[in-house]
């Protein structure tokens, strides 16, 4: 039950405030708006960020780091400055470049990444949502010089909000999320593109399989550029692979009438991804379903990245 300070009120860091309480957490939004909006639901929310950080210093407590990937060099200038020791992790969509950012400043000894997989395509503290990561998995990440503390406390601040945590290097989590969450921004957007072109009969005649395909695509375009071109190396991989699969089945159905293997394919993958999310939910019924890892302990690291690559959960003992 350590203070939490959540540095960015959107909808990731304003529903880890609610979730965790305005008891436990406290933190500072950059647009006044936001930090009124926070304060009027009885969470002490500052626009002073200096003045947070010192709070934060004084209480120990864990700095969780909730703005886009593009503000994060200057609330990481404020960290060093300010609260150059405290434990620090975040919640932004990409790990690899926040690792390098946080260790180019000489705050990585205290610093654990982490992402949970959870959001809507609203944003702002009107958005958030207690809720919000009831269920969701929570990557608490594993590089090499990860802190056993601060992970431990990344951890179980996650499980507190109800979330699963899994663990993996920073590189692995942002490879593996180009394919389940930046590929499919990319795609919503040009399915999205595609009816539009179609004019008003199209969009009339829209239903489930278009309003599923594109909900992400309601997201503001600057935030889906903040999380996903910070990737583009991993996404541009998967996007050639994307474009090879379509490229296959456009020919198919041009020279033999057919869609190719693509349907097929797709179909085995869905079924595969449900049985995975129906087992998950039956192990999460079960207390011990989670691989206990002691932090610190001799081979902590390489027992987190092991469960990791099975897609089990995790969780500190000790």
């Amino acid at each position: 039950m350590t203070d939490v300070c959540v540095l960015g009120a959107g909808l990731i860091g304003g529903s880890l405030l609610r979730v965790l309480g305005p008891d436990r957490a406290f933190g500072w939004n950059r647009s006044t708006p936001g930090a009124e909006a926070a304060t009027a639901a009885g969470f002490h929310v500052s626009t002073d960020l200096a003045d947070t950080l010192r709070r934060a210093a004084q209480t120990d407590a864990l700095v969780v780091v909730g703005v886009p990937l593009p503000a994060l060099g200057a609330v990481l200038d404020a960290v060093a400055e300010h609260a150059p020791g405290i434990a620090l992790t975040d919640v932004i969509s990409v790990k690899r470049p926040v690792l390098d950012a946080v260790r180019e400043r000489g705050l990585g000894a205290r610093f654990v990444g982490g992402h949970p997989m959870a959001g809507t395509a609203d944003s702002g503290w009107a958005a958030t949502n207690p809720d919000l990561f009831r269920g969701a998995t929570w990557l608490v990440a594993a590089d090499d010089d990860a802190d056993p503390l601060t992970w431990s406390r990344v951890a179980r601040m996650a499980a507190d909000c109800g979330s699963r945590v899994v663990s993996s290097t920073s590189a692995d989590h942002d490879v593996a999320v180009a394919r389940i969450s930046h590929l499919g921004h990319v795609v919503a957007e040009a399915v999205a593109a595609a009816g539009a072109r179609g004019g008003d009969l199209a969009l009339t005649l829209a239903a489930g399989s278009f309003r599923d395909g594109t909900r992400v695509a309601g997201t503001a375009p600057d935030l889906v550029r903040a999380i996903c071109e910070p990737n583009r190396h991993a996404l541009v991989a998967v996007l050639d692979e994307c474009l090879a699969d379509l490229m296959s089945a456009r020919d198919a159905l041009a020279d033999e009438g057919t869609l190719g293997p693509l349907v097929d394919e797709g179909h085995r993958a869905r079924r595969a991804y449900e049985a995975a999310q129906a087992a998950r939910s039956d192990s999460a019924a079960r207390s011990d379903s989670a691989v206990s890892v002691m932090p610190g302990a001799p081979g902590w690291i390489a027992e987190l990245r092991a469960a990791g690559a099975a897609g089990l959960e995790v969780r500190p003992s000790g």
